[in-house]
């Protein structure tokens, strides 16, 4: 019996080979997600992986279906698996958004789900950071949030060097397309072409463009311009006082979600250019009142961050640690008559909160030392009697024995 095709197995350290995941440094990754978010005063929310495929129809339209893993469940209820976590946000925001102080400041690591082809770094499944910051319309949140995903990506131990966030406005955009003599009407078609430049062939971009009045160049030459607009201004002099202007460039190429951005986006990427996007995010003003049928209008921006890119480029720069968990003791039984009041010691140690391990069996006193060496046991303890205990610490072999009550106080 084999996993479905583009799902993931977790296993503990050491793997079994190459082509399965660590659990070990998913929860890595997780730690580091929720240490940097809690410093910077996010609070963790979570919601339910089935939602009713409407809320997500509503936020993305109707071509999101093929994307999705969606069935009719037994209450004859049309639902989906979550492809992303920003709608279920919205959803609960808007129904209990009065019983929070604004700016609400919340975070969440979902396992989502998407039906697609799989590719480097995208699977049918992956668990991403995703952090909000909802009620505040400043550029200063703007780049709040741009700072915790900068100071999440060096808590890995990445540098400006690695990586680099690539910020835009929408705004900017329509400026541009404002001035230029655009006609409002195509707008839309305008920045489909702008989001898709990369990946069309130059005549046929000038082509586009000058069927709206536009042309390549003028185009081109606002990209590499890289002007920042008053807002941007706003937000680098805001991130260049804490220390972190060398991890940001302006780069208006990125525009992300065509209809559902509203303002600053912004995308973080490894300097190199070996792997997809590593997060990427901004503002979406309109989405709480979208999703609440108008009864709730609240600012928003927000940033995720998937778990398969970022572990690809921890490995490529050797920035993942190793995961050897040692045991902290290993408590030898070798008299059975003393098994009781060990299994007492063992107890006590872990609730002093120690990782003991020990045999759940009688066995020999060589298998039993073997065993506290492939666990890496930190320390050994053997009950010399009811009373004492000898404890011995395997890199220095230091020995102690020690009464029984305190020999917590003896593993530090």
């Amino acid at each position: 019996m084999e996993r479905l095709p583009g799902f993931r197995d977790f296993y503990p350290e050491p793997l079994p080979h190459q082509d399965v995941w660590s659990a070990d440094a998913r929860q890595h990754i997780f730690d580091q997600w929720r240490t940097t978010a809690r410093r910077y005063g996010f609070r963790e929310y979570d919601g339910p992986p089935l939602e009713p495929l409407e809320l997500f129809t509503t936020k993305s339209g109707e071509e999101i279906v093929g994307q999705l893993f969606d069935f009719e469940d037994k209450g004859k209820r049309h639902i989906a698996l979550r492809p992303e976590m920003t709608p279920t946000l919205a959803r609960m925001v808007a129904a209990h958004e009065r019983n929070y102080k604004k700016p609400i400041k919340w975070f969440a690591i979902p396992q989502l789900f998407r039906y697609e082809k799989q590719q480097k770094g995208r699977l049918r499944e992956h668990f991403q950071f995703n952090a909000d910051l909802i009620g505040e319309t400043d550029p200063a949140a703007d780049a709040e949030l741009i700072a915790l995903l900068i100071d999440t990506l060096r808590g890995f131990g990445l540098t400006a060097e690695d990586f680099v966030i690539r910020l835009s406005s929408r705004n900017a955009w329509q400026d541009f397309f404002k001035h230029g003599g655009g006609d409002r009407a195509h707008e839309y078609e305008f920045f489909q072409i702008i989001d898709k430049l990369e990946r069309t062939p130059p005549e046929e971009a000038e082509k586009r463009l000058s069927a709206m009045g536009f042309t390549l160049a003028g185009v081109t030459a606002f990209i590499q311009s890289g002007q920042p607009s008053a807002e941007l201004e706003c937000i680098l002099q805001n991130l260049a006082a804490r220390g972190l202007k060398d991890f940001v460039k302006i780069d208006y190429q990125v525009i992300r979600g065509l209809a559902y951005y509203t303002g600053v986006v912004f995308e973080a990427f490894d300097r190199k250019g070996e792997f997809r996007a590593i997060a990427g995010g901004g503002r979406y003003n309109n989405l709480v009142k979208l999703i609440s049928g108008g009864k709730v209008d609240l600012p928003a921006l927000g940033f995720g961050m998937g778990d398969v890119v970022l572990l690809e480029l921890l490995k490529a720069r050797g920035l993942l640690p190793k995961f050897d968990a040692p045991t902290d003791v290993y408590v030898l039984i070798e008299d059975e008559a003393l098994r009781a009041i060990s299994l007492k010691l063992v107890h006590d140690l872990r609730g002093a909160g120690y990782a003991v391990e020990y045999s759940l069996t009688p066995a020999k006193p060589e298998k039993q030392f073997k065993r506290a060496q492939e666990l890496k046991a930190t320390h050994t303890a053997r009950l010399e009697n009811d009373a004492y205990v000898r404890i011995r610490n395997s890199k220095s072999r230091d020995e102690i024995v020690t009464g029984l009550e305190g020999a917590a106080n003896h593993l530090g």
